[in-house]
């Protein structure tokens, strides 16, 4: 039987978030197995010490109070943990609000945003189909073939010479037959109103806000 929470599952859970948010993936992922071997709840260490850790170093990366070495710890100390507790959590069914189809632009070759929003994106159950680096609008509608379940398609750019690309994936993608996801855009180089310009659904700036925003895409295609 599952014993009730108590001061001590709450040490715990502070302890993954300073774990996190200080960039220790080895304290991370001994912590969270200490957790679930003391009857935490998994959905409990993910929802109240993890995700409210990355969205602390995110926060502090958007405000220049962090730089990418340590934003990069606290992604990997995240995906330590993730790769712990998602193999517990697919088994249940509520934890999988959509899926996401992620890529930097053909012609880019940067992975920090996106890496970031991918693993913020998991954190939230959305399943990711991460392209990687460099896709052209062909990968990006091959995968869309692929994944027809998918509701959203994430599309990054850092360098300004790719946003040419950026505007001619959405192009194609609104062009294909029977398309019928959501287009966001992200990445250093990218507006608000460069994203309004080629069309897109939505902006962000970073990947706490990817995630609500795709929270709320998924939410209206299911009301």
């Amino acid at each position: 039987m599952k014993r009730k929470r108590a001061a001590f599952d709450l040490k715990y859970l502070e302890e993954i978030r300073k774990a996190i948010e200080c960039g220790k993936p080895k304290d991370t992922e001994r912590l969270i197995r200490q957790a679930l071997e003391d009857g935490e709840n998994p959905a409990v260490i993910l929802e109240d010490a993890m995700v409210p850790a990355m969205r602390t170093a995110g926060e502090a990366y958007r405000r220049e109070e962090s730089d990418i070495p340590k934003i990069l710890l606290a992604a990997r100390s995240m995906q330590k943990g993730l790769n712990i507790l998602e193999p517990i959590l697919e088994q249940d069914p509520n934890r999988h609000p959509g899926t996401v189809i992620l890529g930097t632009v053909e012609g880019d070759l940067h992975d920090v945003g996106k890496n970031l929003v991918a693993i913020m994106l998991r954190s939230a159950g959305f399943e990711v189909i991460d392209l990687g680096v460099d896709v052209s609008g062909r990968m990006f509608q091959r995968a869309i073939k692929e994944h027809p379940e998918a509701e959203i398609v994430c599309i990054s750019s850092l360098l300004t010479t790719s946003m040419p690309g950026m505007r001619q994936i959405v192009k194609q993608l609104k062009r294909t037959r029977g398309f019928h996801m959501k287009i966001m855009v992200g990445g250093g180089s990218i507006t608000q109103e460069f994203a309004d310009e080629i069309g897109a659904d939505a902006y962000t700036t970073n990947a706490v806000d990817a995630v609500d925003v795709a929270k709320r895409f998924v939410q209206h295609s299911d009301s």
